[in-house]
């Protein structure tokens, strides 16, 4: 059982207070959030069987069970999802190797023309781009990673409007695919890196925020254009679906016009 299922519960755990789960409060506590005890009575488990799933060892929780946890924490559809993949055991990690993009897949951004278009792997390397997307998110391209570029580079905190809800967003993300690759060497080596460099990241993280948004809107400071908003959406490559190609678009005006 993934040691990443136990730390993710017990997150959880230590978010939920005893008034938010209906149950009396009394006396002080040492620590936030539930007691292991009073999880396992609201989800009608043993604090043992519990204790084993928080500490990684390997069982297998059934179905029924992680209905009733999920329902005991009062998890979003996102992070019931998050727990039922943990549950199964995650992916195997892939290799320590460079990722490569298939020579048909990384031309399609180009056909996308004046609509910013990327392609992503398993932890948000760019693996391929076209001109709008280079300008649009300036100093990033082929061989550069989007988290990186978010939280490490200054041109990100000028180009994104929000910047952090983005970057809360982004690394809710990240935090999705460590828990679906336990293990994954270049996950494992991003995630230590953005630890060392960001203040942000040291504090976010350990809180364990999930998300697996695919659309939406996003506002940035054109170099051109000033302050746009913009649509979004991304697309799993169909035979390798940690590969991703984003599109951005204006909602109402197509793509951006390139200078003449």
């Amino acid at each position: 059982m993934s040691v990443e299922l136990g730390t993710f519960l017990r997150s959880r755990r230590e978010r939920l207070s005893p008034a938010d789960a209906g149950l009396p409060v009394t006396g002080r506590r040492r620590t936030p959030g539930l007691r292991r005890e009073e999880l396992a009575l609201l989800a009608g488990i043993s604090a043992t069987w519990l204790t084993y799933l928080e500490q990684g060892r390997d069982v297998r929780p059934s179905g029924q069970v992680l209905d009733a946890l999920a329902r005991a924490l009062r998890l979003s559809a996102a992070e019931q999802e998050h727990l039922r993949r943990l549950a199964g055991g995650g992916a195997t990690a892939a290799e320590d190797a460079p990722e490569e993009v298939a020579p048909e897949v990384a031309g399609v951004p180009a056909l996308l023309g004046d609509n910013p278009a990327y392609v992503t792997g398993i932890c948000y390397d760019v693996l391929a781009h076209n001109a709008a997307a280079a300008e649009l998110l300036r100093g990033i391209g082929p061989g550069g990673n989007v988290v990186r570029w978010v939280f490490t580079e200054p041109a990100a905190r000028e180009v994104l409007v929000d910047w952090e809800q983005e970057a809360r967003t982004i690394l809710a993300r990240l935090r999705a695919v460590a828990g679906r690759h336990p293990g994954h060497p270049r996950v494992k080596r991003l995630v230590a890196e953005l630890t060392d460099a960001s203040p942000e990241v040291r504090e976010w993280w350990p809180r364990y925020d999930i998300q697996f948004s695919h659309a939406g809107r996003k506002r940035f400071r054109h170099p051109r254009l000033g302050v746009i908003t913009m649509a979004h959406a991304a697309f799993p490559v169909a035979e390798r679906p940690e590969q991703t190609l984003v599109v951005y678009h204006l909602p109402s005006a197509g793509g951006i016009a390139a200078p003449r």
